[in-house]
């Protein structure tokens, strides 16, 4: 599949509701690590032709089952093979790199694509403490989370933070930027650098309302944002019949406890994620999908349309857990033609 290809029409659909994704990478029982990236830059070309806003790719490591670890690695290459479609980060973990570093790799993709490219910023480590020291990451760098989110802005405009030192590619690309969170924390810091923010109700549902009132609250101007700016992730689980559409997000329940559970290299069985399902820990991960739109693709848009007003977001951004690949292209598809149908 090749961008700009004289066989590919790109027929944009003008969604009703301000939509993104937000794609993990995901490599499924029984795929490659190609076979499973191969999917994602498909699913961006459709995303393009339905008429999505953007698609971010979360940095994650030491997780077999996702594949988007070298985040600007991967959006170049889907940057490559789709044509308008925003595509960024959701987010890189900063403190995982140097801002200069950061400020090079999306300075050269703004480079290539211009006007495609932005950058979302998260202050955790994306993986677990043994990774961590093998990523040699600096215990006290998410302390300089908000220092470090300045000096990366300055290295993508025109003024640095560092005398003597440049971004290039990045100078000037003004590549814009977002701050991600799933607590106080990350709100804080967007309302005082005037940043947008992105909240993860997709997986940490808990402090969402209250993370969102603060940033509006505290929110202060910028060059970038004159106003507050909040986009809130959900899952999305649509399918033709609400059995189907329940049978999957049992699935994607009993998978993320096989993935969040699974030690010392041996996988969870099936039958033993089903048990775990019934005990604490496995209610801790059914807490974790609270926001989830499950269901036939009308009640999926309904809940969208709740969710956005009881998150106060000004856009979502949505997740397809489904497990089983079809069925993940299915519930885009659905999707998609329900909010058509709406629109009319």
């Amino acid at each position: 599949m090749t961008k700009g290809s004289s066989e590919r029409k790109v027929a944009t659909v003008s969604l009703p509701l301000p939509l993104s994704i937000l794609d993990l990478a995901t490599v499924r029982d029984g795929e490659s690590i190609r076979e499973g990236l191969e999917a994602s830059v498909a699913f961006a070309q459709r995303a393009e032709e339905w008429g999505f806003k953007r698609i971010w790719y979360a940095e994650h490591h030491n997780m077999r089952a996702v594949a988007s670890s070298a985040t600007s690695v991967l959006i170049a290459h889907v940057a490559a093979n789709t044509e308008r479609i925003t595509l960024g980060s959701g987010g890189v973990m900063l403190p995982n790199h140097s801002p200069l570093v950061i400020a090079e790799q999306f300075g050269t993709l703004a480079s290539f694509h211009p006007g495609r490219i932005e950058l979302g910023l998260g202050r955790a480590p994306g993986t677990d403490q043994v990774t961590v020291s093998a990523l040699r990451r600096d215990p006290a760098a998410a302390d300089r989370f908000p220092q470090d989110v300045q000096e990366l802005q300055a290295f993508l405009g025109e003024d640095t933070l560092v005398p003597g030192v440049h971004a290039y590619p990045g100078r000037g690309t003004n590549v814009p930027l977002w701050i991600l969170g799933s607590s106080l924390y990350g709100a804080r810091v967007a309302a005082a650098l005037g940043l947008p923010y992105a909240f993860a109700s997709h997986f940490a549902p808990d402090a969402l309302e209250q993370a969102v009132a603060l940033y509006r609250k505290e929110f202060q101007p910028s060059a970038q944002l004159s106003a507050p700016h909040v986009m809130a992730a959900v899952n999305v689980i649509a399918a033709d019949t609400a059995d189907e559409a329940a049978a999957a997000l049992h699935a994607v329940q009993r998978d993320r406890v096989k993935r969040f559970l699974s030690r010392g290299g041996r996988d969870l069985t099936d039958e033993e994620a089903e048990v775990v399902l019934d005990a604490p820990a496995g209610q801790q991960v059914r807490a974790m999908t609270r926001y989830t739109a499950a269901g036939t693709p009308d009640v999926v848009v309904s809940y969208l349309e709740d969710f956005a007003r009881h998150a106060d977001a000004d856009e979502l951004i949505v997740t397809f857990p489904v497990v089983d690949r079809a069925a993940w292209f299915r519930s885009a598809e659905l999707l998609v033609e329900q909010l058509k149908a709406v629109r009319v």
